[in-house]
């Protein structure tokens, strides 16, 4: 059964998506986190079931990220990418390796792939399309140029978020 909870944030009230595991901290697996109006966000099904209590652990973890007490997460996340490609969860792990504080080019991201120089565009894609926003850190990619390039979330949410993490501005750190 899906599960989903609210939780307020600095960027909006985050929609959290999950499924019950065993293995996971709290208990819940997290499936997808959107943003308000974000861009191909989750939205609620009636067969969902509200339980703000599976989530806990990971509202947690979010509001220590959110203060500044908290540089990662220990989030398992569930099998709900289903229907991603392997090319995006290529680009997805590789998100996952982009250290707090800092950021990435696209085309860095596209290397780390093994996609050509003009595979740039297909990581923007794959990257515009990850469903973990703010866990898996997107919002640290940025154009070759220093510049805040598409946020699934809007650009305005990426910075405060690269702001909040003390990320410098003026183009990729790594």
């Amino acid at each position: 059964m899906t599960l989903y909870a609210t939780a307020d944030s600095p960027l909006g009230v985050l929609l959290l998506v999950g499924v019950a595991s065993p293995t996971a901290p709290g208990g819940t697996a997290l499936v997808s986190l959107s943003l308000p109006e974000q861009k191909g966000g989750a939205v609620v099904q009636d067969s969902w079931r509200l339980a703000p209590d599976a989530f806990t652990e990971i509202t947690g973890q979010l509001a220590a990220y959110f203060a500044g007490e908290r540089t990662g997460f220990t989030i398992e996340y569930a099998d709900g990418e289903r229907g991603a490609t392997p090319f995006q969860r290529r680009v997805w792990e590789a998100l996952e390796g982009i250290a707090y504080g800092t950021t990435v080019s696209y085309g860095e991201i596209a290397r780390r792939v093994g996609a050509s120089r003009a595979g740039v565009r297909a990581v923007g894609t794959a990257i515009g399309r990850n469903p973990l926003l703010v866990v898996r850190p997107c919002h640290r990619v940025v154009g070759a140029d220093g510049a805040l390039r598409g946020y699934a979330g809007g650009l305005e949410r990426k910075e405060r978020l690269l702001t909040l993490e003390g990320a410098p501005a003026g183009g990729p750190t790594s």
